[in-house]
């Protein structure tokens, strides 16, 4: 079975940078309070990191 991590939304992307934006809709998250169960991999690693002020890890599975 594959890790996964629960991730989810609780800042707007009001007023930030557009790229920040982009990044949460790749997450698949574009509204607050959303979660999203996504394979740990460093990719979706490295995007969470990148949004750490807007998304947090809820849980860590596998």
């Amino acid at each position: 079975m594959a890790k996964t991590i629960v991730v989810k939304q609780i800042g707007s992307p009001i007023r930030r940078p557009d790229v920040q934006r982009r990044t949460l809709i790749g997450l698949g998250l574009n509204k607050m309070h959303r979660t999203r169960e996504l394979e740990d991999t460093p990719a979706v690693r490295g995007m969470v990191a990148k949004i750490r002020h807007l998304v947090q890890i809820v849980e860590e599975r596998g």
